[in-house]
């Protein structure tokens, strides 16, 4: 269930500024030690500045229903704002100035909320308050939130073309494999705690967008997504995730095998219905790739 929040263009940066001050900062000018004071110290930034920011009309802010809870999704119609969203709300650890790669289109983050911590504070007299902060904060769940943010365009950097589709018709399709993509790590991260497998889960977050979008597994719909002609790697998403991808694609595309044969024995479920089955399958166990995200 998707209950969407009406809000105008530019609103939803707005919104999520208020929650996120480090979105005020502009990760073309400011360092990481700035945003670092902002995310791990609670310092309000200088300034309240959007303007590096476009806003689009496609901007919305939406609340999804999950097996595992809610989980607000942003979706951002302006490349430029989504990924200059992404660098801000990682830049306290990655930097502001690290790249994100055209193929990726979204990302399920954890992101403080210290508007939240300040006003949990504020109910408490300025002496107690060092000890409730310490209190408040030895729940990691009172202080961070979940966050799945957006882009609009073609899933994984991939034409409408190169899969026999018109523009609106891919965009569309896109949507809906990035949004139930996000969805699956969510629920993932949220009843698997622990179980990280970074090119594995990306196939699975894969296999239940596309189920989702088109209601069956297609390997050669995600070897275009990942970058993989036969069992080459020729440019593409599992460069992302794996410095090898190359060494990597003759396991992966074993596992995209593995993977149909699990959605064929579990057709005519819901999406997520499929999570449970495919976690279990084991589908991908030469994946050697860094654990997190």
């Amino acid at each position: 269930m998707i209950r969407e929040n009406a809000m105008n263009q530019k609103q939803v940066i707005a919104g999520l500024a208020e929650e996120y001050p480090l979105l005020y900062l502009n990760p073309d000018k400011d360092d990481q030690e700035t945003y670092r004071r902002v995310v791990l110290r609670g310092e309000e930034p200088d300034r309240k500045d959007l303007s590096h920011y476009t806003g689009d009309p496609a901007d919305r802010m939406e609340t999804a229903r999950t097996p595992a809870g809610e989980v607000r999704i942003a979706t951002l119609g302006n490349r430029q704002d989504f990924e200059r969203v992404i660098r801000g709300l990682m830049a306290a650890k990655d930097g502001p100035l690290r790249p994100v790669p055209p193929s990726q289109g979204a990302a399920m983050l954890t992101v403080f909320n210290w508007p939240r911590i300040h006003a949990h504070l504020a109910a408490y007299p300025e002496e107690e308050q060092a000890r409730e902060f310490q209190k408040f904060i030895s729940v990691k769940e009172n202080y961070t939130d979940s966050l799945i943010v957006m882009s609009r365009g073609p899933y994984s950097h991939v034409s409408a073309d190169a899969l026999g589709l018109t523009e609106e018709r891919w965009l569309e399709l896109s949507d809906i494999i990035r949004r139930y993509h996000e969805m699956t790590h969510f629920i993932c991260r949220k009843q698997y705690p622990g179980n990280i497998r970074k090119i594995r889960d990306e196939l699975i977050a894969d296999t239940v967008g596309l189920y989702a979008a088109y209601g069956f597994f297609d390997p050669e719909t995600e070897k275009a997504f990942l970058g993989i002609r036969g069992e080459t790697y020729c440019d593409g998403r599992l460069g992302n995730y794996t410095e090898e991808p190359q060494q990597a694609a003759p396991a992966v595309c074993r596992a995209l095998t593995r993977l149909r044969q699990t959605v064929e024995r579990a057709k005519g479920c819901a999406p997520f219905e499929l999570i449970p089955p495919l976690m279990d399958a084991d589908i991908l166990p030469e994946d050697g790739a860094p654990e997190g995200q």
